[in-house]
């Protein structure tokens, strides 16, 4: 595993910093960075709102906000569209999200979210790839699998974490996380994961719901 996400990590070229969680609390509510495309930043079909984020594993900030974004997609019903984003300063966030892509379609994505929460909450004791790796193996063991000797053996999961890469890069993103409320017309930066919800409420508010189709047939006059 480690072979391949060197040679995947080959693939990235110098990122922004992730932005350390203190920082991210005290950043002023949704003040809306420049950004190059965002040809990108809309609500699927037929959704009023959506979420969309971009993540690190090695990010503080990320940590913080895994289980807000996560809570506020329950809250609403609304849809999350995920997307990693690993730094190239950070020693063992490519092969953590590696590993999330082999769990998210080789078991399922309740799983994959399942460990990218337990990396959250395990962030500050891996220091290392050795250590996310016996964290790894531990993790999989405590959950009765067992953990595929290469997680990646033709590059496929690190293919699909450089193509999020490369659309976070489209983007012009400064930052991890980076968090977006879209709905099919616009968005907004949250850069304040704790106005999320308030962000949320704007965009239902100023997204009517389609109006109901009126199914009922008109009763048939009566023959004479």
């Amino acid at each position: 595993m480690n072979r391949i996400a060197l040679y995947a990590a080959s693939l990235f070229v110098a990122l922004p910093l992730c932005v350390p969680a203190l920082a991210q609390y005290s950043a002023p509510p949704n003040t809306g960075t420049s950004f190059k495309d965002t040809s990108m930043l809309h609500a699927p079909a037929g959704t009023r709102v959506a979420i969309i984020e971009f993540e690190d594993l090695e990010c503080p900030a990320c940590a913080h906000a895994f289980p807000i974004v996560r809570g506020a997609v329950a809250h609403y019903k609304i849809p999350l569209l995920h997307h990693d984003f690993p730094l190239k300063m950070h020693i063992w966030s490519l092969d953590a999200a590696i590993t999330a892509r082999y769990m998210q379609d080789k078991i399922s994505p309740e799983a994959a979210a399942d460990y990218r929460r337990a990396v959250f909450a395990n962030q500050t004791a891996i220091a290392s790839k050795e250590d996310l790796q016996n964290f790894t193996q531990h993790y999989f063991q405590s959950h009765g699998r067992e953990m595929p000797f290469v997680v990646d053996p033709t590059g496929q999961f690190a293919r699909e974490v450089h193509a999020d890469y490369e659309l976070g890069e489209r983007v012009g993103l400064t930052q991890t996380p980076t968090i977006f409320v879209v709905t099919p017309k616009h968005w907004t930066q949250v850069t304040d994961v704790n106005q999320l919800y308030q962000t949320i409420d704007t965009a239902l508010a100023e997204t009517p719901a389609p109006a109901a189709h009126n199914n009922v047939r008109r009763a048939s006059k009566p023959q004479r």
